[in-house]
């Protein structure tokens, strides 16, 4: 009797549906990627349960024949490639022909379809089995319930997370599969209540209003950039918005949402030391490129791509960013907030409850705000003019667990326009002194008159737009930094003997590709000599090596010659020239006389980056003079 024997399709179906059909979150996927392929205008979501229960996707697009209906449930059947040539240059979200018959197999499934011709037709399956055929409507377009999901497959349930997480990885499918489609209007509901609705006027500034807020969006600054392959266009926030989670960076490729490494290295590369440590910016990006030079048959879930000429495109984005950022003044502007009516807790807000335009946010993250309080906010300003940014308002959005914020609402994201941003929300009194500002280029880092110290750490100064409070420790720390790292930068040849050998010991498989690499090594001043199986000495250093830290340095230049096989000189001269800066600046409760807080001040305005230290921490925080009349009741 023979051993191998071909699976049946259903079990077969059911496989396949263990790498496609993961969660709720995948069907209301793949089901909304074929709506947009049929050339959808409006496509609604309605969900139960988190999907466990039930989900309908209705759209507007072409809608299918009775026999292309049946045929669209059988393995590998598609109408998004013919042959070989169209797999490498797929241009449609679906292509692999298994996303119906997998979610078929595993759910009961019920669709009406039509192409707006006739009679349409309504098909009923269970387990990936037609039990029923019938007559439907003659409505363009197609709509699909899926029922009892994992009704045949329990272990698969087992896995299933809380209502609220599964709630929220749909909501976070939907909202990405929104940013990279603005021309479609989508509109999510759950348990009727609905959780996001965009107008599908093809604004991705509306969508981007729909899904963080309002406030959010207007702090969202535009990118492009083009080149021979690749064209980039999107939108990043300030730094002032920053999370703790790389979920909040969107990319996207071709109008499909992709998760790539280098990409999101990219984006925190070109903002640099804009943002503090350990946490990340909300961004869009948007790519552009010929289909051949992108491989999106890598993965089932096609989140991962593989990318030609991924260097170009690295340094593409890094450079894009930092061009927009050398265009704002980036000085933290504490602002009084509008009075607003008393925030209560409605008893129905611990319940899942949604505003239709906006994000829930996590009932436990430390990001959002719960209350209207005076805070620095970065304020986005053109070199040639200073406008006020409106009062800050607490950015929306959630991560894993969804639940009601208790912001006063924001207004839809119908009614936002990007044009009417910051500038024309200025105040009455502003708009004068902008006016001004606006006929005379500004420094990015304007003249300040020094009136003291306040507890030997924070410098206070003044001009006729307020007053500034200088963290004396941050402005010498990036002063000292880009001195550093012109000098440590600069790649001599001389080095440092040592009066006693550093001894390096390291496992045998580690010692063969070190073996390999030592000529590398030596390039960059690191001269390694065998000492014993495993065991290297070095007996000198480059002399831009920190005092103190010389093994710390030849580590790390060994480590990376472990792990990525080659070595990135200017990642470690940078972090020397951070950990120089730091240490020699200026400590707290440290008085200086006025003619050196006058030279601090002096040398920080001519540094290339003016506002963050090293680390990202703010250095200057500005008062304007409307804004104290405000807090001392001369304005009202």
């Amino acid at each position: 009797m023979a051993k191998i024997v071909q699976l049946p399709d259903d079990l077969s179906n059911k496989i396949a549906a263990g790498e496609v059909v993961e969660r709720p979150a995948s069907v209301v996927k793949e089901l909304v990627e074929n709506a947009i392929d049929a050339n959808s205008s409006v496509i609604e979501i309605d969900v139960e349960e988190a999907g466990l229960a039930s989900i309908k996707v209705l759209d507007d697009g072409e809608g299918m024949d009775a026999e292309d209906c049946r045929t669209a449930f059988l393995r590998h059947a598609t109408s998004k490639i013919k042959d070989e040539n169209d797999l490498f240059r797929v241009r449609t979200l679906g292509f692999r022909g298994e996303a119906l018959p997998s979610i078929a197999s595993v759910s009961h499934l019920s669709i009406k379809t039509s192409t707006g011709e006739g009679a349409g037709t309504h098909l009923t399956l269970q387990g990936g089995r037609i039990i029923s055929e019938q007559k439907a409507s003659s409505r363009r377009g197609t709509e699909i319930t899926v029922t009892n999901l994992f009704f045949n497959t329990p272990a698969r349930l087992k896995y299933m997370k809380t209502i609220h997480t599964e709630l929220g990885n749909i909501t976070d499918v939907v909202n990405r599969i929104a940013l990279a489609h603005p021309e479609v209007s989508i509109r999510l509901r759950h348990q009727g209540k609905t959780l996001l609705q965009t107008n599908g006027n093809g604004d991705v500034r509306h969508v981007l209003a729909a899904i963080y807020g309002t406030a959010v969006a207007k702090k969202m600054l535009p990118l492009e950039a083009r080149s021979l392959d690749f064209e980039v266009k999107g939108y990043i926030a300030l730094p002032e918005i920053t999370r703790a989670s790389r979920n909040y960076m969107s990319s996207v490729v071709n109008g499909r949402y992709i998760k790539n490494f280098p990409l999101v290295k990219a984006i925190h590369e070109g903002y640099h030391t804009l943002l503090p440590i350990g946490r990340h910016p909300i961004t869009f990006i948007e790519i552009n490129m010929d289909p051949l030079l992108v491989d999106v048959n890598v993965h089932p879930s096609k989140l991962e791509v593989r990318l030609s000429k991924e260097t170009e495109l690295h340094e593409l984005i890094r450079d894009a960013i930092k061009d927009v950022f050398k265009q704002q003044q980036l000085i933290p502007s504490v602002q009084v907030p509008k009075k607003t009516a008393p925030l209560i807790n409605k008893p129905e807000q611990q319940k899942l409850d949604f505003d239709p335009v906006r994000e829930p946010a996590p009932l436990s993250d430390p990001d959002v705000e719960r209350e209207y309080k005076p805070e620095p906010s970065f304020s986005a300003m053109k070199l040639s003019s200073l406008v006020k940014d409106p009062p800050p308002s607490a950015p929306l959005e959630r991560e894993e667990s969804i639940m009601q914020d208790t912001e006063p609402e924001w207004p839809g994201a119908e009614e936002y326009t990007p044009e009417a941003g910051p500038a024309a929300q200025a105040e009455p009194e502003q708009a004068g002194e902008n006016a001004q500002d606006e006929e005379t280029p500004k420094e990015r880092v304007p003249i300040m008159y020094p009136i003291g110290q306040m507890h030997g750490t924070y410098i206070l100064a003044q001009n006729e737009n307020g007053l500034y409070i200088i963290d004396q420790h941050a402005a010498q720390e990036r002063i000292k930094y880009e001195y550093f790292r012109e000098k440590v930068g600069e790649v001599e040849p001389e080095v440092q003997d040592m009066l006693v050998p550093l001894t390096f010991h390291y496992s045998k498989n580690e010692a063969l590709t070190i073996d390999q690499h030592l000529d590398d090594l030596a390039k960059v001043g690191v001269f390694l000599e065998s000492f014993g199986a495993g065991s290297y000495i070095v007996r000198c250093h480059p002399t831009w090596f920190p005092k103190g830290e010389e093994t710390t340095i030849i580590e790390d230049i060994i480590q990376q010659v472990l792990d990525d096989r080659t070595i990135d000189i200017k990642k470690l001269r940078e972090e020397a020239a951070i950990m120089m800066s730091c240490k020699g600046s200026i400590k707290a409760n440290h008085h200086l006389r006025d003619d050196e807080i006058t030279a601090l001040l002096d040398e920080l305005r001519r540094t290339s980056d003016p506002f963050t230290c090293p680390h990202g921490r703010p250095i200057i925080i500005h008062y304007s003079t409307y804004e104290m009349e405000k807090m001392f009741k001369r304005v009202m």
